[in-house]
């Protein structure tokens, strides 16, 4: 199983929190998931933070009450999967002194096995160019530094690494890695950097969107590989600390039959 969990939400008043805020509340969503956050040396949730328009000031972050946000968690293995689809924020999300209202949650669910029939298994033909977007900051470990652009290996070494460490199908290393550093090209960017506070410390990252393109004469089962895991990036997010709230990244496939979403509650 593979899910992510979308929840809108609205501040009761107008918020004004920490800049850090994000930690205070993926930490409190681990305690009611029942997950431990430091636990895995590859996490198996991702996590986005409150996305939406805010005023932001170098020590705090102010949500307005006439603007909804989003919120997002992913699972990556059963465990974590499950406990996502079972979590209930009720009505109202509290922490840090201040009320959200929750005004909708929709699951996105497939699971391994359905990404990879679809997708590889089934010899579909392959999408060829992928927009995507980076909607919280998002960076890469570069032995001691952080390396903030979206160079396409080091975006497809994030998501294959982690479907390496979770899916039931062990696609490839580094002989993977140089065949589709190859087949993708990073064809446009609209992209700036920013900071992301993580404990005393920042992480410089960027948000933005980029367009990667395959060249039609490249090998159709490359082209494949890409596409699923193109396809996966939306539950396991792209880059460093996406347990803490970087990298949360979107890209829009085109809709399959088996697709599932699920809708509760609305405002």
């Amino acid at each position: 199983m593979l899910i992510r969990s979308h929840w809108t939400l609205t501040p009761s008043e107008t918020a004004v929190l920490p800049r850090s805020y994000h930690l205070e509340l993926v930490k409190q969503l681990h305690e009611r998931l029942g997950l431990d956050m430091g636990g895995q040396q590859t996490p198996s949730l991702t996590f986005s933070g409150f996305i939406g328009s805010a005023t932001r000031t170098s020590e705090f972050v102010t949500f307005h009450p006439e603007n909804p946000y989003h919120l997002s968690l992913s699972g990556l293995s059963e465990t974590t999967s499950k406990a996502i689809f079972n979590l209930d924020l009720g009505d109202t999300l509290e922490f840090l002194g201040s009320q959200f209202q929750v005004c909708d949650r929709h699951h996105d669910i497939t699971s391994y096995d359905q990404l990879y029939t679809e997708l590889i298994a089934n010899e579909p033909e392959p999408e060829r160019q992928f927009n995507l977007k980076f909607l919280t900051p998002t960076s890469f470990s570069q032995k001691r530094i952080y390396l903030p652009l979206p160079v396409p290996r080091l975006l497809v070494q994030s998501w294959l690494d982690r479907w390496n460490e979770f899916g039931p199908v062990y696609l490839g290393s580094y002989d993977l890695l140089d065949y589709l550093e190859e087949a993708i090209a990073l064809k446009y960017h609209n992209i700036r950097s920013t900071r992301f506070q993580v404990y005393r410390s920042f992480v410089t990252g960027f948000v933005g969107e980029i367009t990667l393109q395959i060249p039609q004469r490249t090998d159709p089962l490359i082209s494949q590989v890409a596409n699923l895991l193109v396809h996966y990036s939306n539950f396991c997010g792209t880059g460093v600390k996406t347990r803490l709230g970087m990298g949360y990244s979107q890209y829009q496939p085109r809709q399959h039959p088996s697709d599932c979403k699920e809708t509760s509650k609305d405002c």
